[in-house]
């Protein structure tokens, strides 16, 4: 902490190196105040309170030994001028710092000092703080989070009554993750949402505000909810950003490379995990270790095992259990046995909570299974299944149906697993994780294939085919080339035409609106985008063919019925326009035509043409080949037919506009 609390040491100014050194630490210039304060203290050894300014400029910069030291020397200055308060919460920084190293003996030494030196001393803001680091010691270090609410609740308390702002919104948020993890995840998560009102207010010490960010984070990692986690971690990187800091900004890395490797950018997370390790690897042992096991994931998804196995041995030599993706690596190695001894293992020794647990057991089933071991595999789905129902997450409501229809296809009931498997690969795709999405879609096709769906079979394997193809996961690429072989070699495909009207949609300017919004808000408008359109396309009979990006294929069994579900779509977003102050432009085209169906897909010129339709059509349009309104009443008019050079077709086509405005 920069700010002098009651009782601490006071430096005077004794050159303009020290005053300097002071200047830039108040505007959190963290590199300039440690040159500064560094070439002060060799002139003239510096007092305890610009020690702790420069511990903490040392503690931003990533430079942890410095930081240790300059700590040392201000909790020994502190005791010799008999300032206990200060002196005790030094040797309570002290304690942070070397968790952090993993030096846990030494680490606990400075908290029975902080303790001894604290308990004679009346209620002040330094009891508050050690208060508050009993609390965070059993919740993440004892996993006792019954003790810890208690305990933080406490600091909460002594917080309030000194109006010690960084305290108070710390022990709120504390108290918001203490209670997610016990599954009072709505309660939980209100509190931490007002903790962190303070910290994005500015109102926080940057230390306070990064504890607060840093720990929401892992908190919404914690309980699955990779959507707010992806939300703050961007936050935090624009605030480290803005800080032109060192040692924060690699812990937000190792975040956001699961986030990034959760989106399907394998090659950028490993960046992110690789750059985060080298700015901990001196500052902090356990993110560094952390970063090493998510390259080791990527690596295993990739197929490049001897890199997955070194990377998860690096990971544990730094302390970071290797689990459960060692275990995987195993069985993708063909050592099921193996795999098997690990995971039971690991499972066994994961006993501290539920949350923890989860992320064991999506393993534990794929093991198991492929072990035969029936018993075990539904045991975890069950557990897998109850921890879903608990917290209510979206990631882990469709790993829990995953790991059900795995048991369930395993014990011959294709039906079951593949009601569970639609429901895995919808949440997959709202969660936007490509990778588990192609997961459930392979999965789903050897349950069709099962029941002898083996269209929809070939279907769902193509396209995970694909999605693992542009993921670089070649295992699994070559799993699903195998399964189509198989598919294929069983009865073929039957094609049939069908004559329908197809009706395409696109969403205006989406690059530029992108830009404009962010990406977080533009998934927003997106989600509400697909949900408003699906709604629609439902309520006039549609069938929803295909979705990519933010356009939809439909098919209609007649063209009222798809000009009619046009309009709705202008007019509901028009009417949302004026109500909310926004809504996305959207452009349609249709066209009647016969195609060739196979499977739930159509092909065919009809087919293409409708696509290149919609390319002509001008913002909140929607266009319609003439030829098809041949025959049709429609309810609404028509603008004056126009000719369009459609690319790809050699004769034009003639269009007209459907004046859908009221």
């Amino acid at each position: 902490m920069v700010d002098a609390e009651p009782g601490a040491v006071m430096s005077t100014a004794r050159s303009p190196t020290l005053e300097a050194g002071r200047g830039a630490i108040s505007r959190h210039a963290w590199k300039e105040g440690f040159d500064f304060l560094s070439d002060a203290d060799r002139a003239e050894p510096l007092l305890p309170d610009d020690l702790e300014r420069l511990a903490e400029a040392a503690w931003w910069t990533g430079r942890l030994a410095a930081c240790i030291e300059a700590r040392e020397r201000a909790h020994r200055g502190y005791l010799e001028t008999g300032n206990h308060r200060r002196a005790g919460y030094q040797a309570i920084e002290l304690a942070r710092d070397y968790f952090s190293k993993r030096e846990g003996a030494v680490a606990r030494g400075w908290l029975n000092r902080a303790e001894r030196l604290l308990a004679p001393e009346p209620e002040c803001v330094e009891t508050a703080w050690f208060a508050r680091t009993q609390a965070v010691i059993a919740f993440e270090g004892q996993h006792d989070p019954d003790s810890a609410l208690v305990l933080a609740r406490r600091a909460l308390d002594i917080a309030t009554r000194l109006a010690d702002r960084d305290l108070m919104a710390l022990g709120l948020h504390d108290q918001g993750r203490i209670l997610a993890a016990l599954g009072r995840v709505d309660e939980g998560v209100a509190l931490m949402d007002e903790a962190t009102v303070a910290a994005l207010a500015g109102e926080l010490t940057p230390w306070t505000t990064a504890a607060i960010y840093c720990n929401t984070i892992q908190s919404c990692e914690g309980v699955a909810d990779y959507r707010r986690a992806r939300e703050w971690t961007e936050a935090a990187k624009r605030w480290c950003e803005r800080q032109a800091i060192a040692g924060f900004p690699g812990m937000c890395r190792v975040y956001r490379a699961e986030i990034i490797r959760l989106k399907g950018g394998w090659a950028e997370a490993e960046q992110e995990a690789r750059r985060a390790c080298d700015e901990l690897r001196e500052f902090n042992v356990g993110y560094a270790a952390a970063a090493l096991y998510e390259v080791g994931e990527i690596r295993l998804r990739m197929g490049d095992f001897a890199a997955a196995e070194d990377v998860f041995r690096q990971a544990h030599e730094l302390g970071r259990d290797p689990q459960p993706g060692l275990a995987m690596l195993r069985l993708a190695q063909g050592k099921p046995e193996a795999a098997l001894t690990l995971i039971t293992q690991a499972l066994a020794d994961q006993t501290r909570d539920r949350l923890h647990r989860a992320r064991f057991l999506p393993a534990t089933v794929a093991i198991t299974t492929a072990a035969g071991d029936r018993t075990a595999a539904a045991a975890a789905a069950g557990e897998l299944a109850e921890i879903a129902r608990t917290y209510g997450t979206p990631a882990l409501e469709a790993s829990a149906a995953y790991a059900l229809a795995t048991v369930a296809l395993a014990d011959g009931d294709p039906a079951s697993a593949r009601r569970d498997l639609k429901r895995s690969v919808q949440l997959w795709q709202d969660v936007d994780a490509p990778y588990e999405t192609a997961l459930a879609r392979m999965l789903l096709g050897e349950a069709c294939q099962a029941v002898g769906d083996v269209e929809n079979a070939a279907l769902e394997v193509e396209a995970a085919r694909s999605a693992f193809e542009r993921l670089g996961a070649v295992p699994d690429a070559q799993r699903a080339t195998q399964l189509l072989g198989s598919i294929a070699a069983g009865p073929r495909l039957a094609t049939q035409s069908e004559s329908k009207t197809f009706m395409f949609t696109d969403m205006v300017k989406s690059t530029s609106l992108v830009d404009a919004i962010g990406d977080h808000a533009w998934q927003d408008v997106l989600r509400w985008h697909d949900q408003t359109l699906r709604t629609l396309v439902a309520r006039h009979g549609g069938e929803e063919i295909d979705h990519a990006g933010d356009g939809f294929f439909i098919a209609f069994g007649s063209v009222q019925e798809a000009v009619a579900c046009a309009v709705d779509i202008q007019r509901t977003l028009a009417e949302h326009r004026r109500t909310h102050g926004f809504a996305p432009q959207v452009r349609i085209g249709l066209h009647a035509t016969s195609a060739l169906r196979r499977g739930k897909g159509f092909s065919g010129k009809g087919v293409h043409l409708a696509a290149r339709l919609v390319a002509q059509a001008g913002p909140d349009d929607i266009l319609v080949s003439q030829a098809s309104l041949r025959g049709a009443s429609l309810r609404v008019p028509t603008s004056e037919p126009k000719t369009l050079n459609l690319q790809g077709l050699a004769d034009p086509v003639v269009a007209v506009s459907v004046r859908w405005r009221p």
